[in-house]
């Protein structure tokens, strides 16, 4: 851990990642794969000239019932690559998948007691992990600082559960409201998956005949622009001209019918199943200011004027219609055990896409307001990739964030610009080439956290 004298000057799938296959580490001199106390399972590969430092990877949203499996790194690039500079990788499935908070800290700090046990403190403990593992390396780096150096969320979920929750809940709102006003579509407080189901397809159907005409085109742009769905959000995707409304409304609806598919129903229930409740809400959203701050404003009037709709009346009916409010155990749930205070106590580099349809990159302007209210926002730093898609990192562009991160945690200074950041990326990956950029994202829509207690209440 860091001396006083140097914490003085110190400064987060959804992303269901790929798991890293066992053979991928026949090279090093110790490799282990068990089995916790918990039920879950870890991994740990240790090479032979260990370099001290032990890195905790968190994967990221696994759904109920898919597999449980360990992972130690975010892909088998990575993992070969940092075996190969004498790193030593850890990771572990979480005794439960879905929204399993609760299960993933008290799971990875029994990985990395079990890791101590077995080859000795570590000289250097680092956090890191995807998506919502990026959420889980944050809550240890809050909560458990006195076991960390540094952590690496990547592409995280830093704005919370209960933000995450709420701005979810607003684009299935809009597309309910708009497209389906009369229908009885439940858009949460599921009883089970089979609730769940049924209330996606129903309001599925809606969208996709939607897309056929220029209306519901516009109001489907409206919905992704309340969760700042950006217009180019997948590599295979054509990137739009910056005023080429329709393809990048194109790109949006894919977007949307994901979040449609699984997030706004499936792994809302199996959350709200965790929670006792529907732990999210609308009451008192204003949808008129919430759309005047997105970034998307502008394709949502351009779309409507194409329409001949008006925009003005569709905020009003979306202001009008009745609200959905949340269930006040379900909320203090997901308070005590899903929202981020931004209280660090160690560097954190925090690494996201500009691209990010499942975890917008706005979610990290809600960290920094928190971590800036706590006080914390010498110790974090924010980095930007110009590119599409969710966790859509190269090798380098994560290695050299790592590495960014150490440089902090050697020199006490951070070293952390785009140009800094890509240098490294180079270094690490020379036949990619790293996209970090300057960039600010806008403000996150509805932020929630525990350096703010005046924040709306349900």
């Amino acid at each position: 851990m860091r001396t006083p004298t140097a914490l003085a000057v110190l400064t987060a799938t959804l992303c269901a990642a790929t798991a890293v296959p066992a053979q991928a580490a026949a090279a090093t001199d110790t490799h282990l794969e068990g089995q916790l106390p918990s039920g879950a399972k870890y991994l740990m590969d240790v090479p032979a000239d260990w370099n001290g430092t032990v890195l905790l990877y968190s994967h990221g949203y696994r759904p109920a019932g898919a597999p449980v499996s360990a992972q130690n790194a975010p892909s088998s690039a990575v993992l070969a690559k940092l075996l190969a500079e004498g790193y030593a990788l850890i990771g572990s499935s979480y005794a439960t998948n879905g929204w399993a908070i609760t299960d993933a800290v008290p799971d990875q700090l029994a990985t990395l007691d079990l890791f101590t046990a077995k080859f000795g403190k570590a000289r250097e403990s680092i956090a890191w992990g995807t998506s919502y593992g990026g959420f889980v390396t944050t809550t240890l780096a809050e909560r458990y600082a006195d076991r960390f150096d540094g952590s690496l969320s990547m592409c995280g979920l830093v704005q919370g559960g209960v933000a995450n929750w709420n701005s979810t809940l607003d684009p299935v709102f809009a597309l309910k409201t708009l497209l389906a006003p009369d229908a009885d579509i439940q858009l949460a407080g599921f009883a089970d998956q089979s609730a769940a189901a049924g209330a996606a397809n129903a309001l599925s159907a809606k969208v996709t005949d939607a897309q056929q005409t220029p209306a519901g085109r516009a109001r489907i742009a409206l919905a992704a622009a309340l969760h700042n769905i950006p217009g180019y959000n997948d590599a295979s995707q054509t990137e739009p001209g910056p005023t080429d409304w329709a393809a990048q409304q194109a790109n949006q609806y894919a977007a949307v019918s994901g979040l449609l598919g699984l997030p706004a129903f499936s792994w809302r229930q199996e959350a709200e199943s965790r929670a006792g409740g529907n732990m999210s809400w609308n009451t008192g959203v204003d949808y008129t200011a919430m759309l005047g701050r997105s970034p998307l404003y502008k394709e949502v009037t351009e779309l409507y004027k194409e329409a001949g709709l008006s925009l003005r009346t569709d905020l009003k009916a979306l202001n009008r219609a009745p609200r959905i409010s949340a269930d006040a155990e379900a909320v203090r749930w997901m308070r005590r055990t899903s929202v981020l205070s931004g209280r660090l106590t160690d560097p954190q580099l925090n690494i996201h896409t500009t691209g990010d349809a499942l975890i917008p990159v706005q979610a990290e302007s809600a960290y920094r307001r928190a971590a800036t209210t706590a006080g914390s926002g010498p110790l974090l730093r924010q980095a930007y990739v110009d590119g599409p898609g969710h966790c859509a990192f190269t090798t380098g562009e994560m290695t050299g964030a790592l590495h960014t991160l150490e440089h902090r945690l050697d020199t006490g200074r951070w070293d952390a610009s785009p140009e800094a950041l890509n240098s490294r990326a180079a270094q690490e990956d020379p036949a990619s080439e790293p996209r970090y950029v300057s960039y600010r994202p806008a403000a996150y829509p509805r932020p929630y956290d525990l350096a703010h207690p005046g924040d709306a209440r349900p």
